[in-house]
Parts: C-alpha cells; sequence; structure tokens
C-alpha cells in the first residue's frame, strides 16, 4: 500500500472531533500550505476516483515535493489524533506522561520526574494497566540507583521491588491465559464445535490449564476475569452447552458494568466485547439471547460522534440478523427504512469495514425482494471503490453476491469478466473457498443447463453443498450468507425466503 493510499483512508476514516482538532492545530499554519491544499483535496474526494487527488494536488501546487508533503501530513493527522486519545483513554495517557517522565529526569528535574512516576504507577494500579505500571516502577528503580537512593532505605526498596515482581506474575498469567483462548479460538475455526465424545476430550488440555490458571490467581482481576468468561462461554458453544455459554456471557457483561472505570473513553473495548458475544449467539442461532445484549448495546453513552454512529451500525446490524436469516425479507425492509435518517444518510460517516458490511447485508435484503437495481447499488458503493476495501474479508462475499445479482439482472458478459477477475485475485490468496469454485462453475457452465436437467442437476448439487455446509472452514464465508440457499431456491422452483426458513428450523 502506497503512502499516499494510506493517507487517504486515514483521513477518511477521521472523525468529526479528530478534523475539528487538526483544523485548529494547523491555524498556525499558511492557509496554502502544502499539507493543508492536500489535506482539503483528499476530504473532497469521498466521492471521487482516488487516482484524482495526486493530479489535483499537482495543478495546484506544481513543483511540490508529493513525497515529503504526504509523510508530514499523514504524521500530522496520527499527532492530532494521539493527542485526542490522551484525553479519552488511560492507555494513552500514561504512557505519555512516562515519556514526559523521563524528559524530566534528563534536564535534572529529579522531584518532578519522581512524582510524575509515583502517580503514573498508582492511576496504573486503579486501571489494571501492569504494563504502564512496569515500566514506569522499573524506571523509578533505574533512577534512584543513578542518584544513589536518596533517602531511600532498603525496607522500602523491598516494597518496590516486591510491587514489580508481583505485577509481573500477573501479566505472566494474563498471557498464559490470553494464550489459551486464542487457541480455542483456533481450534473452533480450524476444526469446528465438537461433535463427539472424542472431540471434547481433545479440548481437556486448555481447560484444564485455564482452570489452574484461575484457581491459583489469589486476587480479583478484571482482564484474568474476563479472559475466564470468554474462555468458557466459547468453550460451552462449541461442545454445545449454549444454555451456560450464555449465562457465561451474561457474567462477562456484570463484569464489565462492574468495573465501568476501566473502560476507555469512548468505550472501544467493551463495545467489541458485545459484539463478539452477539457474534457467537448468531452463530449459534440463539437470536434470543441475542436481546439482552443488543439493549447493552443502546444503553452505551458516548459523547464522540463517530463512535455513536458505529454503534448505531452495530445495533442495526444484530436486528436485522435474525430476520435477514430467518429469510423475513419484509421486516428487514421495515428495519431499514426506520434507520434511514440515524444511519444510511450517514453512511460515509461510519469506518470502511461498517461500510462495507451494510452495504453487504442492505443489498442482500433487495436482493431477497427481487429489487436487483437497489441491491446493485448498494454493492457498487463498495465496488467502485475496491482499492479502498479489497483487504476487507468481507470483500471477496461482496464480489460473490455481485455475480448473483448480475445473473438476477442478466447481464451475463459482465459475470464472465467478474469470475476470470476473481479468479486472478484467487491466485494470490493464502487460501480460496470451496463456495467460490462451486459457484464460479455454476454460473458459468451448469445454470444455464436447469431446464434441460434440472432433477439430475438438483441431486448432484445438493450432494456437493451437503459437503460445503459441513465443512468448518466454509462456514466462515456462509454464516455472512448462505450462497448454497440461492443455489437450491434455483434448482427447487422456489424462493430464498422458503428455503431459508425451512433451513433455520431445521
Amino acid at each position: 500500500m502506497s503512502k499516499l493510499h494510506s493517507l487517504i483512508l486515514l483521513t477518511h476514516s477521521m472523525s468529526l472531533a479528530e478534523k475539528k482538532a487538526f483544523r485548529i492545530r494547523s491555524l498556525r499554519s499558511k492557509s496554502n500550505s502544502d499539507y493543508m491544499i492536500l489535506y482539503d483535496i483528499i476530504e473532497k474526494s469521498r466521492e471521487l476516483p482516488q487516482g484524482s487527488v495526486l493530479p489535483e494536488f499537482l495543478k495546484k501546487r506544481d513543483g511540490a515535493s508529493v513525497e515529503t508533503t504526504v509523510k508530514y501530513l499523514y504524521e500530522l493527522l496520527l499527532d492530532t489524533m494521539l493527542e485526542l486519545k490522551k484525553e479519552q483513554d488511560s492507555f494513552y495517557f500514561l504512557f505519555n506522561k512516562i515519556m514526559k517522565a523521563r524528559i524530566l529526569f534528563e534536564k535534572s528535574m529529579f522531584d518532578e520526574c519522581f512524582g510524575m512516576l509515583g502517580d503514573i504507577i498508582e492511576v496504573a494500579e486503579k486501571y489494571e494497566n501492569y504494563y504502564a505500571m512496569l515500566l514506569a516502577a522499573r524506571l523509578e528503580l533505574d533512577y534512584l540507583l543513578v542518584l544513589n537512593f536518596p533517602n531511600l532505605n532498603e525496607k522500602t526498596l523491598l516494597q518496590k521491588q516486591f510491587k514489580i515482581n508481583e505485577a509481573l506474575k500477573y501479566v505472566r498469567k494474563i498471557n498464559e491465559q490470553s494464550s489459551l483462548y486464542e487457541n480455542l479460538k483456533h481450534r473452533i475455526i480450524y476444526k469446528g464445535h465438537a461433535r463427539s465424545q472424542k472431540q471434547k476430550d481433545e479440548l481437556n488440555d486448555l481447560v484444564f490449564s485455564e482452570i489452574s490458571i484461575v484457581a491459583s490467581q489469589n486476587q480479583d482481576s478484571f482482564e484474568i476475569s474476563k479472559l475466564h468468561q470468554l474462555f468458557q462461554s466459547n468453550y460451552l458453544i462449541s461442545v454445545g452447552d449454549y444454555r451456560s455459554a450464555l449465562n457465561s456471557y451474561i457474567e462477562l457483561n456484570n463484569l464489565f458494568e462492574v468495573n465501568k472505570h476501566l473502560w476507555s473513553n469512548p468505550p472501544i473495548y467493551y463495545l467489541h466485547t458485545l459484539e463478539g458475544v452477539l457474534e457467537s449467539l448468531r452463530g449459534i442461532r440463539n437470536y434470543d439471547g441475542m436481546v439482552y445484549f443488543i439493549n447493552q448495546l443502546k444503553s452505551i453513552d458516548s459523547q464522540s460522534t463517530g463512535f455513536k454512529i458505529n454503534l448505531t451500525c452495530i445495533i442495526f446490524l444484530y436486528e436485522l440478523f435474525p430476520h435477514l436469516d430467518n429469510g423475513d425479507f419484509i421486516a428487514s425492509i421495515s428495519l431499514i427504512n426506520s434507520y434511514k435518517d440515524t444511519l444510511y444518510d450517514k453512511l460515509f460517516s461510519l469506518n470502511r469495514a461498517r461500510q462495507a458490511e451494510l452495504c453487504l447485508y442492505t443489498s442482500l435484503v433487495y436482493f431477497g425482494i427481487s429489487e436487483f437495481t437497489k441491491a446493485h447499488k448498494f454493492l457498487n458503493q463498495i465496488i467502485l471503490r475496491g482499492k479502498n476495501y479489497y483487504y476487507l474479508p468481507v470483500y471477496r462475499t461482496i464480489r460473490l453476491v455481485n455475480l448473483l445479482i448480475l445473473y438476477k439482472l442478466g447481464d451475463f458478459d459482465l459475470i464472465k469478466y467478474e469470475i476470470r477477475s476473481m479468479k486472478r485475485d484467487l491466485m494470490d490468496a493464502a487460501k480460496d473457498y470451496k463456495i467460490e469454485s462451486f459457484l464460479f462453475k455454476f454460473l458459468s457452465k451448469e445454470l444455464p443447463t436447469i431446464p434441460l436437467k434440472r432433477q439430475q442437476l438438483l441431486e448432484k448439487t445438493l450432494k456437493e453443498m451437503t459437503e460445503i455446509k459441513h465443512d468448518v472452514f466454509e462456514k466462515q464465508i456462509l454464516r455472512i450468507f448462505d450462497f448454497t440457499a440461492w443455489v437450491e431456491s434455483l434448482l427447487r422452483k422456489t424462493t430464498l425466503s422458503e428455503v431459508l426458513k425451512k433451513r433455520i428450523n431445521v
């Protein structure tokens, strides 16, 4: 990715607060500064091809150093964002203070340095930021050593060393707990949920290790408790104990609620946790269990405009999924209409991942009610800006859905072109999906023969689709949209809605 491309992505991702802060910061500079002219061009280029940015800049600033201007603006934007973060997030605040304490020591302002380090250690303990506490406490001892331990008795020295050793123990346990959770998630993703006693037993090594870590914890720790509940809930889902998993998720939410002082501002990590919970519940089709956590999302309050619009999008999506997964496209359209002002009119205020998700799922709804032109319009908002979205995992799914829409629109020449293009891209990918190869073959070779040999093709295709549906890796794309349901609806001469309803009740 070129530096200019990165700069464009960074600029378009800025919140209103970040844009305002950048403008204020830039007031000291001349209005015709190269970097401000470039910023204005990029800011206005959302609806224009990305390739138009550089020619437009050179047109206004002929002879300017593009590389230097891009690099300077990129760093300036990051510095502006960092300044805002220091006021919103304890993590940024603490590490910024550590840098200031180092400067104070270098300037021989020792009392001020040690006073600041003491404050950092106190705040870090309050927010359970053991990494910041370790760094500050270690710096304190290093500086005391350089100064020959002024006015420091051995007992106090030992107490400071003991505090560091205790923090190291917590960090080690957090790392061990994180590793177990990561290993569990990896096994679930690549091996699937346990479907036999033998497969359950294969998880015992992780379960026993996890229990031993929690049992050895003699003091409450938010991070370890959070990881414990995440591990437990995901393990319980993997072995089919959905009721207990839901209870574990509720305990996880309660843990966050009683530790609000540990939330960042805005509460991004809490949002990510709730989204993970909802995604897991959707994966096991526990739509009733999702209601509680959707209400928790709605109760989150933040002054950040960018955070609020992305929060609104997540709420909308998880309200939509029960209708969409059940093939209830009429209810889905009604929900879309209710979010027009609060969400759809602010589409480009969302981050790029959310834009892509919103356009994809909205397109699927219109596809389900046979409004194919509208479905294509939403996808085109992403496809025509492909360079900005191609790195997202959901982008491949968007292109697949686009093939189905093109078929319904009767644009068979474009289908052939798109399939060739996608095959070229997949050659560079680390992994391709069976469903992609299946759809390429179905759309280009087998689909035209349906009227002649429908029953024969149905039997052959259903067998192949069954294998795909039971492939753990394929489920990662089928959970977004069940392409096999669409194929089945064509072969059985029924609606997509009817096939989805039938499958959800199996």
